[in-house]
């Protein structure tokens, strides 16, 4: 899959974090000559099973995590290869690489698995049982490509200083609202448009708006306003969605920040600034991450770095592959809420 991505991070994303610019410069030293990369995928287990997992390498072959390995900025203003000092002032420029979980339309709640070595995307499980969210009438499955913004943490020892809750553990979540279906795993690179701020059991769970940049919209679509003029009602079934998915299971609406009002793209982009900080501590060991696993590969100075080969182990010894399980039929019912 096709990644149009540089390793190095600008001063203008980070602002005046002068911490981790000597770190950014050894990155960008490596990454001089790189002006596109392939990312691949390979699964293990059955699919629609327990053990079922995507693994994500490079186009040579050396497995890496999705989660730590795969750089958040997707783009940087290059000349003969060589990346320019810092990225151009207008925003609309700036690419973020998305790790892509759901495809639109489908109901397995899949995720990256951030407690495995490597983390490959798995499907989540609950009480012994493989999840599926409910169609929740009118929406079918997933309403938007869903995934992650990699190289971002929700700290969940961090309480938001907006939302007054606490991280939820996970990367930050996107909503890539093209016209295009991907595929789980694929890489693909999106402007961010917004942000909205639900509150998901008392945590604070980020949910971005982005479009993939590669969209036949992706010109005319630069700002969540532009999104509330040309795509009439999304927005509003973006909340819905998320304010009622989780109530066939009989839990409560989620609720939200900010009166379930989307916030705009400069917001987003200080809280994606944020997460990825949070998650530079992570991989750092600089904070208490819990159970989450930080094995990676590339992470400069990462005391959880690890050989390729110990990277290629972790995989070899996952099930091999093999048909797809069938989906229950309950996946596919109709659940009709009241208002």
């Amino acid at each position: 899959m096709l990644l149009r991505s540089s390793l190095w991070y600008t001063s203008a994303f980070l602002g005046s974090h002068t911490a981790f610019k000597s770190e950014l410069v050894t990155q960008a030293i490596t990454s001089y000559l790189i002006k596109t990369m392939h990312y691949q995928t390979e699964e293990r287990g059955r699919p629609n099973s327990s053990d079922y997992r995507i693994y994500f390498k490079t186009s040579d072959g050396k497995y890496i995590s999705p989660f730590h390995d795969i750089p958040l900025i997707a783009n940087g203003d290059q000349e003969n290869d060589v990346p320019s000092k810092k990225l151009k002032k207008n925003d609309n420029e700036v690419l973020y690489n998305m790790v892509v979980e759901v495809p639109r339309w489908s109901n397995a709640k899949m995720e990256i698995a951030t407690k495995e070595p490597l983390n490959p995307i798995k499907q989540d499980m609950k009480k012994g049982k493989l999840r599926y969210v409910a169609n929740v009438f009118p929406h079918k499955g997933y309403i938007w490509n869903y995934g992650a913004l990699p190289q971002t943490w929700e700290d969940p020892n961090h309480t938001d200083k907006d939302t007054k809750c606490c991280g939820d553990n996970d990367p930050i979540d996107v909503c890539e609202i093209g016209t295009l279906v991907c595929s789980p795993g694929q890489v693909i690179q999106v402007k961010v448009l917004g942000v909205l701020a639900m509150i998901d059991e008392g945590e604070t769970d980020w949910k971005l708006i982005a479009i993939n940049a590669d969209d036949p919209e992706a010109p005319s679509l630069n700002s969540i306003e532009d999104v509330r003029k040309s795509r009439s009602g999304h927005l509003e079934a973006t909340v819905d969605w998320f304010k009622k998915y989780k109530v066939p299971d009989g839990k409560p609406e989620n609720q939200f920040a900010f009166n379930g009002q989307f916030k705009d793209k400069d917001f987003a982009m200080e809280v994606i600034k944020s997460t990825h900080e949070h998650w530079r501590a992570l991989v750092q060991k600089q904070t208490n991450g819990g159970e989450i696993d930080c094995k990676n590969v590339s992470v400069c100075e990462s005391p959880f770095k690890f050989t390729g080969e110990d990277a290629c182990n972790v995989v070899k010894l996952a099930p091999a592959g093999g048909e797809a399980l069938p989906v229950p039929p309950e996946v596919d019912k109709w659940h009709f809420l009241s208002k």
